[in-house]
């Protein structure tokens, strides 16, 4: 009891004057009329900073607690369990990156969940571009721009190496479909995270790194780090003289990272679409927004029809790249 209250306390997301709102009870009563947002990940990060301005809003909208709990473990798996066995009546939600949802189904072996039945989409959240850039290891006083890499690439064959986070990560397929789209050779060096392999490229021991921009950006400013293209269909508001990989001739390396908002299967559609209304209204302030922007990230408008369509169509995608490349998990 005593640890369920002291968790209560350290991830409640409202002030004194919010939690003067609710009647006097014992925090045990509180536990069972609140709001509860899952992360599935450590704190701190594009989804803990998304689930803890979800918790805030939506506690002032129905005058109640809201907390977030961040549960790591398994991948994300243990978190999206704990939404997936929540009753389907909007009190506990789930946000989630775009992997869980659209590239673990096909990479995971035995994956524990059938996204389809076991979920209800509600909205996506906000999206973060993601960026090719080369290191020192890449000589990048000598390397001008995308078309030098290119010909550099072709001209030798496996000379060139990228990190990512990680087999199947979504970078790790942004380089894949980047390798197949450009005609080029390059070595996958795979790391357990986004830290490790952008030290090790910042240190000139791998060349190049496909990662999201929120983590690299203020490399790229600085000079540390040379962007060669941004893997989106548009320039970036965030960053908008980065040119993007197909207006410099290498189409179809279209990879956001993005994050979404689900809930437990049987939802009513009615709650569902309540629910998105809120999430877009919660982050649409001007304040939220420079907040969001701070860290790369841009809000999206998605209706639940919409986003459930978005989340079938990347799954199929994925699944393609992954058995195509034959792509098998850690």
């Amino acid at each position: 009891m005593t640890d369920r209250i002291d968790g209560a306390r350290r991830a409640l997301v409202l002030g004194a004057g919010a939690l003067a709102c609710v009647p006097a009870a014992t925090w045990a009563q509180v536990a069972q009329d609140r709001i509860t947002v899952v992360a599935p990940f450590p704190p701190g990060g594009p989804v803990d900073t998304l689930a803890r301005l979800l918790a805030d809003g939506l506690s002032r909208r129905a005058n109640k607690p809201a907390l977030v709990e961040n549960v790591p473990g398994g991948a994300g798996n243990i978190g999206i369990e704990r939404v997936k066995r929540a009753r389907p009546d909007g009190q506990t939600l789930l946000v989630i990156p775009a992997g869980n949802l659209t590239i673990n189904p096909t990479l995971m072996t035995n994956f524990p969940f059938d996204i389809e039945r076991d979920f209800t989409a509600v909205t996506m959240l906000a999206t973060a571009p993601n960026v090719l850039v080369a290191g020192p290891g890449a000589k990048v006083k000598d390397l001008k721009d995308l078309k030098d890499l290119l010909a550099q690439a072709k001209a030798r064959p496996g000379a060139f190496s990228f990190a990512s986070p990680g087999v199947g990560s979504g970078l790790h397929l942004a380089g894949e479909l980047f390798k197949q789209q450009a005609g080029v050779d390059l070595l996958h060096v795979p790391y357990k995270g986004t830290g490790p392999a952008l030290n090790d490229v910042l240190g000139g021991n791998v060349p190049l790194m496909f990662s999201n921009l929120p983590a690299t950006l203020g490399h790229i400013r600085s000079g540390k780090l040379l962007a060669l293209g941004i893997t989106d269909k548009v320039r970036t508001p965030v960053a908008p003289e980065i040119p993007t990989l197909m207006e410099q001739g290498v189409p179809g390396v279209v990879v956001t990272s993005w994050y979404g908002l689900m809930a437990p299967a049987g939802t009513p559609p009615e709650l569902a679409a309540r629910l998105a209304r809120d999430a877009q209204e919660i982050l649409s302030p001007p304040q939220v927004q420079e907040q969001l922007k701070s860290q790369g990230l841009q809000t999206v408008r998605m209706t639940p029809a919409e986003y459930a369509a978005h989340i079938k169509a990347e799954t199929a995608t994925w699944a393609g790249v992954i058995r195509s490349r034959n792509i098998k998990a850690e």
